[in-house]
């Protein structure tokens, strides 16, 4: 099948006011300068507070590295006098350590 040679005649756009389009385009370059600035704000925000969090978990795993060392100096402790011949000393511990525990809870529990 063959196609019919048809004529097409050029039609030119509508043409607008050359200042209509620069103050679109100043309209958007607006529009695109807030949101950057609303971006950039929102990413120094994400930093300062990744830099915080950081700082943070560095203090706690400090924390938890001066209380496993000075777990591990307690039981060690215990673990010599248990092995010792004194042997209530242990039976003293523990009932202390259950005597403060109780003290401790009854402080939180009720006050």
């Amino acid at each position: 099948m063959r196609r019919a040679h048809t004529n097409y005649a050029y039609e030119p756009i509508p043409t607008t006011s050359h200042d209509g389009l620069e103050d679109e385009n100043e309209r958007m370059t607006d529009h695109l300068k807030d949101k950057i600035h609303a971006l950039k704000s929102l990413s120094i925000d994400i930093g300062n507070e990744v830099q915080y969090q950081e700082k943070m978990l560095r203090g706690m795993d400090e924390d938890f590295e001066r209380t496993s060392g000075s777990l591990t100096a307690s039981v060690s402790r215990v673990l010599r006098l248990s092995k010792g011949s004194h042997t209530y000393y242990i039976l003293y511990l523990m009932l202390f350590s259950v005597a403060i525990f109780f003290i401790l809870w009854v402080t939180v529990k009720f006050f």
